[in-house]
């Protein structure tokens, strides 16, 4: 059982560093990878970036679905915000991707509210 959790958090932090380098393809800024695996969170890891604009928003959050489902044959299981553009988000699962404005980022500031998960290095 711990050999299977363990080759389970190894696959989610590769999958969380996967996203990171898709986002950091269409120049996101400030990737950041939280592991929330002790924390009782709502996933395993939190993978997140920010961007300038709508459209470059937009452009991050298909690296990432378009990457995953073409390469790895992985789905989201769910995206929210792609209407309003401020904040999207995309549920792998065991990993949420957060991609916000600046300003949304700064306004909301998840990595303050989850201070307590440790950072992963990208």
């Amino acid at each position: 059982m711990a050999t299977e959790r363990k080759s389970a958090d190894h696959r989610d932090s590769q999958l969380a560093r996967l996203c990171a380098a898709l986002a950091l393809d269409k120049k996101a800024n400030r990737p950041v990878i939280l592991d929330l695996s002790e924390l009782n969170g709502p996933a395993v890891y939190f993978l997140i970036c920010s961007g300038e604009s709508e459209p470059q928003l937009k452009a991050i959050a298909e690296a990432i679905v378009s990457g995953l489902r073409d390469r790895h044959g992985i789905r989201a299981i769910a995206t929210d915000g792609r209407n309003t553009s401020h904040w999207i988000v995309l549920d792998y699962g065991s990993l949420l991707v957060h991609i916000m404005r600046e300003d949304k980022r700064a306004f909301y500031n998840l990595e303050k509210l989850w201070s307590d998960a440790k950072t992963v290095a990208i």
